[in-house]
């Protein structure tokens, strides 16, 4: 139904996508246009009569809307239809609850469950908290909402002490990252523009990935060595849609802690796709949503294999602009490229080459070998030592701090200031 404020989208291909992924076969669209929601039926009577033609003609089991339905606006139309009726949301939480696999993504989704269904018990059963005053006179029903209520607020607590755990689980992790100063890079972006494609392209990981929206939810971390001797550890994050239900980015949230808290994201993009730019925006207001709109990031046109005329390539950044390349994850064209300015953007804070130390200096040297920081020794004659070092800048600072002395690297060193 194409309403005033909402978002053009006139093929419906991602709603029809939705459906798809759902495992659901479309057997009819019909769509229309409409100035506001009917309060009732959210759409006219003479097209709900329509649909409940197609329905009866067709055979079919349910019936979707690409718009948010209120409770009593889905009973109506159930009424009417005498079948299922979804909305946008029930949808996507549906294709959620199929791809979910992991622990923790299962908790989530069944959170994000609980939490419209709570909603919708509470408006869809106002007749049920009439109250009549005398004894005896407080209906069942009453008492029967009242239940509902409590067991789905107990599971709701329930979900959200196993999510702290879990949360306080990946938050250790992180902090082992951040002492050990391996950089966490989150791949972010549309569904289905190719995100699991290229993480398994960089770390082998055997991520399932199709061509399907929200072909992967559960999120993956690995380390990647880059060809500088750098190490990063990238991680794979659920894809995002226009108007993804603010029930799911409220239960993702601990998950998308990895995308807010990251030193650098990829915001992967469907080169290929018409509305790839509508498309970056909606990440765009995703990341704000989740509090990581300042996270530096790289756009990974990708899918290039699909668009004969383009070649891979790398653009700087420029004019406030983030560095923006272009390749195939599926063919691996132009990958190199965004291995070579990975490897770039995180030596700009390392030094690396050769020290000299000496005999004295037996606390900077096992500091060194504790920070795993030495890539090599030699003993020299006087009893000095020669070390081949490469570590971030700050630690290599702290270390010799209070040395009285800051050892120079040797000519056939490099320092990346």
């Amino acid at each position: 139904m194409d309403l005033p404020d909402s978002p053009r989208d006139d093929d419906c291909s991602e709603f029809t996508e939705l459906v798809n992924s759902a495992g659901a076969e479309p057997v009819a669209l019909i769509t229309g246009p409409r100035q506001s929601p009917d309060p009732r039926l959210f759409v006219g009577s003479g097209k709900a009569e329509e649909i409940r033609e197609q329905v009866e003609a067709q055979g079919a089991e349910v019936v979707i809307f690409d718009h948010e339905l209120s409770p009593s606006q889905e009973r109506n139309l159930e009424r009417l239809f005498k079948c299922r009726v979804l909305d946008r949301t029930g949808l996507i939480l549906d294709i959620f609850a199929q791809r979910a696999r992991s622990h923790e993504g299962k908790l989530q989704v069944e959170l994000a469950q609980l939490r419209h269904m709570s909603t919708r018990l509470v408006r869809g059963w106002t007749h049920l908290e009439r109250q009549k005053g005398g004894i005896g006179l407080r209906g069942p029903g009453e008492t029967q909402l009242e239940t509902d209520r409590r067991l789905l607020a107990g599971r709701i607590k329930q979900i959200l002490r196993r999510l702290e755990k879990v949360e306080a689980q990946r938050e250790q992790g992180r902090q082992s990252r951040r002492r050990a100063e391996i950089p966490t890079v989150s791949l972010v972006g549309y569904t289905n523009a190719g995100k699991s494609t290229l993480f398994n392209r960089l770390t082998n990981a055997g991520v399932y990935a199709a061509d399907q929206l929200f072909a992967t939810l559960d999120p993956t971390l690995r380390r990647v060595d880059l060809p500088d001797q750098q190490a990063i550890i990238l991680a794979d994050t659920v894809g995002f849609v226009r108007q993804l239900p603010h029930d799911l980015v409220a239960a993702f949230k601990a998950t998308l802690t990895e995308t807010r808290e990251a030193s650098l994201l990829l915001h992967v993009v469907d080169a290929a796709d018409p509305r790839r730019e509508d498309n970056i925006q909606q990440v765009n207001n995703v990341l704000e949503e989740i509090g990581a709109a300042e996270v530096p990031r790289i756009l990974v046109y990708n899918k290039i294999d699909a668009l004969p005329e383009v070649q891979p390539q790398l653009v700087e950044a420029a004019h406030g602009e983030p560095a923006r390349v272009y390749l195939s994850a599926r063919t691996g064209e132009g990958v190199e490229l965004l291995m070579d300015w990975l490897a770039k953007r995180f030596a700009e804070s390392l030094v690396q080459g050769w020290i000299s130390l000496p005999p004295s200096a037996g606390r900077e040297r096992a500091g060194l070998y504790r920070m795993q920081a030495v890539l090599g020794e030699e003993v020299q004659p006087d009893g000095g030592l020669r070390l081949h070092i490469r570590l971030p800048r700050r630690r290599f600072d702290e270390l010799f701090r209070d040395s009285g002395f800051i050892p120079e690297l040797q000519a056939d060193a490099r320092q990346v200031a």
